[in-house]
């Protein structure tokens, strides 16, 4: 192996890396604030890029109509909830219309769009705006009712989730795999490297999403409120922060995290119906390498995993998922060796 070559494997890792780091990221959100090991974190990867995609092709996704039996879903479980609680019909009607609102008129725009042949980019802000419901759809209806649960009782959860999606993708959008077009088609020459527009374009979007993550953490009001929910839930309560809210706000967070990374990503790869579980667990991967607790270190270790990843394909292809995953071994070795075990209750 010569500069040249390791420069060109050093590039696409760091690219990789990129958008791993942003499902690392919301990785670790969700954890800190709800204690959710939030295992179908790819599958709204792989709903963004093939939303993205069925758009392109003058079709309406099946995103459509999965977010609408979703939100019906949870309105109907809210009326059940205000029945048994006896809440008044003017609260009741508000809360439905807060529900339902935002899916109908995302859905109706989207068949109306479809078939119409925006520019990509009006197609991919429709994309965010169909896929970043699902978060607090799904943290309603899988995850509202057990947040006093066990964390282990949450990764069983979240395990069942994980399936029900992957087999819901292959309904929604077939078997068929799909790859979209850059957002920028240039190329930039340096030496041996060839940086693409859409590199550049991912390097761009994660670090701007990074910045922002930051500045919402540490300069609004919701952001400090999810931060004392993930330092103590007890004590946020006691504070009248409400732990639903942060719940739902953290998944809303990620899933708009994903499907973000699935429009950067899908242009670089052919994604299929089930291509996010791979893509959610590398996220998964950096998260652990930071404890499921830090988010500079789960930068750093995602940025390691595309590197890691990148090398070991050119070292040994045939083993470069067995090098990534591996290598969460003796991280998990470290830590328990380093830090105490402590008994949940």
């Amino acid at each position: 192996m010569d500069l040249s070559i390791a420069g060109i494997l050093a590039l696409d890792g760091l690219t990789n890396g990129a958008v791993y780091a942003l499902l690392a990221l919301a990785t670790v959100l969700v954890f800190a604030v709800t204690r959710v090991i939030f295992i179908p974190q790819g599958e709204f990867v792989a709903f963004g890029a093939l939303t993205l995609a069925l758009f392109q092709t003058g079709k309406v996704p099946g995103t459509v109509w999965f977010l609408l039996a979703l939100a019906f879903a949870a309105a109907v479980g809210e009326l059940f909830t205000g029945w048994r609680q006896r809440i008044p019909p003017k609260r009741m009607v508000l809360q439905l219309v807060r529900t339902l609102a935002w899916p109908v008129i995302a859905s109706a725009v989207a068949v109306w769009a479809a078939p119409r042949g925006f520019p990509l980019v009006v197609q991919a802000l429709l994309t965010l705006a169909l896929v970043t419901p699902f978060g607090t759809l799904i943290y309603r209806l899988a995850y509202e009712s057990l947040a006093d649960a066990s964390v282990l009782v949450l990764l069983i959860v979240s395990v069942g989730v994980h399936f029900a999606l992957v087999g819901l993708g292959l309904f929604f959008f077939g078997a068929e795999g799909f790859r979209n077009p850059a957002f920028w088609d240039q190329r930039f020459s340096a030496g041996a490297l060839t940086l693409s527009g859409q590199t550049v374009i991912i390097f761009v979007a994660s670090l701007a999403l990074i910045v922002l993550l930051y500045l919402f953490f540490e300069r609004t009001l919701t952001g400090k409120a999810l931060r004392a929910t993930a330092v103590n839930r007890a004590g946020a309560r006691l504070m009248g922060i409400s732990s639903s809210a942060a719940g739902r706000t953290a998944f809303t967070m990620a899933a708009l995290i994903g499907a973000l990374s699935g429009l950067l990503i899908g242009p670089t790869t052919t994604i299929f119906y089930d291509s996010g579980f791979l893509i959610g667990l590398k996220g998964f991967v950096a998260a652990v390498f930071a404890g499921l607790a830090s988010y500079p270190l789960a930068l750093v270790g995602a940025l390691g995993v595309g590197l890691l990843e990148s090398f070991g394909s050119f070292w040994a292809s045939a083993f470069k998922e067995v090098i990534v995953f591996g290598s969460i071994l003796p991280v998990l070795l470290w830590r328990s060796l380093a830090d105490p075990h402590v008994e949940e209750h």
